[in-house]
């Protein structure tokens, strides 16, 4: 058959031709933004420097798994567990070995935050040189035993005249904060070190070999919560959570417990320009406002740590990772990107006079001598 093309027909198709010859610029820049985003790589490693297991280690499977749900992709994620040196160890091959082809992440906790607040000189790592994706913090309870009393003046009257032992791990390790509140509020309690987790201390106070005790949130939920029910522990004071403003307040899951801050602040002639509360301040800061850290080398494409941040804040509307991270490490909103570097740049900026102050206050009260670098 044959066909005619009329006049007509040869001018529409002009137009048609010109219409899609002028849209082709768009398309064109359309696939090119495209194909400059940075892609998701398919497998991300997450080195964790504790042994399988740990309270850091049971985060970091935990954020994995819906992680990898946020992004892209799907990506699978490997835990690395790098153990030794408190942490140290890990970190610091982390820092000297980790490529910045977004791919390696590094998680941290406060065991790993204070040796470089005090410049260990064990410590071969720079957070300047990392960036955060996400923060998780979390918060803890001191409780005693019965036999100090039941409400909070007579069991701090009890143990400012009675003195008594608690269980630690290290004297810089996650338990500082909590023995420079003792300290801070004149009670009589005297540590034994060496404890391999809180959950030897939590043991050594059972078998009533400690009067006192600390465990962070979730463990206090699991483990102690029984022991209150029973009437083998009583709740003194929490560490509390920080707000917007950078104080520190109630902690929501404890809400009808007093904070050691606001014992301290209680006390007559007492301030948050105390040098020990500022100290206590840094220290809580960088230890439980922001105590696990997903970490990335900064020299990453920027536009894949946006993705990754983005992944990160996509979970923060996610009810069902909500529900199952306060089960968790109980209820407590992640910090993710830009809110989360500058809460860390701001508490791991401990002072030389307050640094010294620290090392001063170990050695003269505990007999423990801190090397700085």
């Amino acid at each position: 058959m044959h066909f005619t093309v009329t006049p007509s027909l040869r001018f529409y198709r002009r137009c048609a031709l010109a219409f899609v010859l002028a849209l082709c610029p768009f398309a064109a820049s359309a696939d090119t933004t495209a194909s400059d985003e940075p892609a998701i790589p398919d497998t991300l490693t997450w080195t964790v420097p504790f042994g399988v297991g740990g309270g850091t280690d049971v985060w970091a499977r935990f954020m994995s798994h819906w992680m990898a749900q946020s992004l892209p992709g799907t990506p699978a994620i490997v835990i690395n567990n790098v153990p030794g040196g408190g942490s140290l160890t890990g970190a610091s091959l982390f820092y000297s070995r980790a490529k910045d082809n977004g791919e390696q992440m590094l998680v941290t906790s406060a065991s790993t935050q204070y040796p470089a607040m005090l410049k260990d000189p064990r410590v071969r790592f720079d957070y300047d040189s990392w960036t955060p994706i996400v923060a998780a913090p979390t918060g803890g309870v001191v409780y005693t035993q019965p036999k100090f009393g039941k409400t909070t003046d007579e069991i701090l009257e009890a143990l400012r005249n009675n003195p008594t032992k608690f269980a630690m791990q290290t004297p810089t390790g996650l338990e500082m904060p909590v023995m420079l509140a003792f300290d801070m509020l004149g009670l009589a309690v005297e540590p034994v070190f060496g404890m391999r987790s809180r959950g030897e201390g939590r043991l050594a106070f059972e078998r009533g070999e400690a009067g006192v005790d600390f465990q962070t949130t979730s463990a206090y939920f699991s483990n102690v919560t029984p022991l209150v029910n029973d009437g083998k522990a009583v709740p003194l004071f929490s560490l509390g959570v920080m707000d917007e403003d950078g104080h520190i307040v109630r902690d929501p899951a404890f809400p009808d417990l007093p904070t050691f801050s606001e014992l301290y602040l209680a006390r007559e002639g007492t301030s948050r320009d105390d040098v020990a509360y500022q100290v206590f301040h840094k220290f809580f800061a960088s230890g439980y406002a922001l105590q696990k850290l997903l970490l990335i080398p900064k020299g990453v494409n920027p536009d894949l740590i946006a993705r990754y941040r983005q992944g990160a804040r996509t979970l923060m509307s996610n009810d069902d990772f909500l529900a199952a991270a306060r089960k968790q490490i109980g209820p407590y909103k992640p910090v993710v990107g830009e809110v989360a570097a500058k809460q860390l740049a701001a508490a791991m900026e401990l002072s030389d006079a307050n640094r010294q102050w620290v090392i001063d206050w170990l050695k003269d009260r505990y007999g423990v001598r801190v090397l700085t670098k």
